[in-house]
């Protein structure tokens, strides 16, 4: 029953910015971890950003220092702020969510996706 949706995306020209936000539902407890990957056509799939529950943050490299991950715990949202785009950015940007089951195992979830596109 747990759902993420995502919102946000869209075409934007180089320079510009995006703000993708995510809701989860379908459950109760607050995801562990919480955020943002993407997956360009070819390529596998990456991190973008995630946060836990204690706002720590974990980003990938190719995206450190332009975009902002944040995240209201309580509702179960966070957001991702895409500042500086570049062509390279385009893909689509997956919502994804753990939620700790035991010490050492997590449930992993997904949304199905939102397109960010970047023009010249």
């Amino acid at each position: 029953q747990v759902q993420l949706v995502e919102s946000g995306g869209g075409l934007v020209q180089a320079g510009g910015s995006l703000r993708l936000s995510c809701t989860a539902s379908g459950t109760s407890f607050t995801f562990n971890i919480m955020g943002w990957y993407r997956q360009a056509p070819g390529k596998e799939r990456e991190l973008v950003a995630e946060m836990t529950t204690d706002k720590s943050i974990y980003s990938g490299d190719s995206v450190k220092g332009r975009f902002t991950i944040s995240r209201d715990g309580a509702a179960n949202t966070v957001d991702l702020q895409l500042n500086n785009l570049v062509p390279e950015d385009t893909a689509i940007y997956y919502c994804a969510a753990k939620l700790r089951r035991a010490a050492t195992r997590h449930s992993q979830y997904w949304g199905q996706g939102t397109q960010v596109t970047v023009s010249l």
